[in-house]
């Protein structure tokens, strides 16, 4: 990238946008990046400016003020809260990509970045390793959007040369935010609750696994992969993804080892069968293949690091509230 180059991250205070700021204002400078959301955040951690990703005139001036040349879209309604607005899940999900796509293919801005995920997948698609090109028959509203916006990154890739570069997440697993309202965000709940040293009543049954990563490898994927060489990317509608996979008692056996008193009970929700119909497992092979991506952690190290920070955090603000 040029000093010219200036960047645009609607959805800034999401769990992946607060983790993904501080990386391209490290790597860019603090301002080259500029940050939106459609409230303000709680702490200022960058260039704020409201945005409602529906409001197409305030996006476009935005990126006329900032000259703007690269946006990162990671505005979006997730699986569990999608499911009690449909509608409105669509109209985010989509209608805010194509606003954005519009923008590049007028010229205005030179590189997107939109996230996928595992939930373009359903309960016809292989459940073990999932390969890149298979059948995609999500179930929900979140997932349905998601497989639409793949194929318009594809055909405004090939229609309109609109440079559109895309991951399928797994679910994503950080300490800095809570998660949005996803089905794998017991995945961040139970480090929580045994830092909170309370029982975590768990909405997934115990044997559940699916496919998970820690944000830190999400977010280094996702600038590797608007690093690469345009001629390298051969896949624009999205590509999988992978960390590790396990279950809800996978994690809480690991907690178990430092914090043997932990507890965890399994009180299934309607989230399950949203869970029951996502893969086990991912093969990323071709991302492996086109960008080199490799995962740095497994569970067992997420796991330690979680906890290590989790336990700093909590130390700093007892030591605020006893100043």
């Amino acid at each position: 990238m040029t000093e010219q180059t200036k960047i645009l991250v609607i959805g800034a205070n999401g769990q992946l946008g607060i983790e993904l700021t501080a990386a391209l204002q490290e790597k860019h400078g603090y301002e080259q990046v500029i940050t939106s959301d459609i409230h303000p955040p709680k702490k200022q951690h960058a260039l704020f400016e409201p945005l409602d990703i529906l409001d197409k005139d305030r996006l476009y001036a935005l990126v006329e003020k900032y000259k703007v040349t690269d946006i990162y879209l990671l505005a979006a309604i997730l699986s569990a809260k999608g499911e009690q607005n449909p509608m409105l899940t669509w109209q985010v999900n989509i209608d805010g990509l194509m606003h954005v796509l519009e923008l590049a293919r007028d010229a205005k801005v030179s590189k997107i970045f939109w996230p996928s995920s595992i939930a373009v997948f359903g309960g016809t698609t292989p459940k073990q390793n999932t390969p890149q090109e298979t059948v995609t028959s999500p179930t929900t509203m979140y997932g349905i959007s998601k497989l639409s916006g793949e194929r318009l990154c594809a055909y405004y890739a090939q229609k309109f040369g609109v440079d559109v570069r895309s991951l399928r997440y797994p679910g994503l697993i950080g300490y800095k935010a809570l998660p949005g309202g996803g089905t794998t965000d017991f995945a961040v709940e139970i480090y929580h609750k045994a830092l909170e040293e309370v029982a975590y009543h768990c909405f997934l049954k115990e044997d559940t696994v699916l496919p998970l990563m820690y944000m830190p490898d999400a977010v280094r994927a996702t600038i590797e992969l608007m690093e690469v060489d345009a001629d390298e990317i051969s896949v624009r509608s999205s590509y999988n993804l992978s960390g590790f996979s396990c279950s809800p008692a996978d994690i809480a056996e690991v907690i178990r080892k430092t914090m043997p008193d932990f507890k965890i009970d399994y009180r299934p929700d309607f989230r399950q069968k949203i869970a029951d119909s996502w893969p086990n497992s991912i093969d990323d092979s071709k991302a492996q293949e086109d960008w080199n991506w490799k995962p740095q952690f497994d569970l067992q190290a997420m796991s330690a690091e979680m906890l290590e920070n989790l336990k700093r955090m909590k130390a700093a603000k007892t030591a605020v509230n006893l100043s």
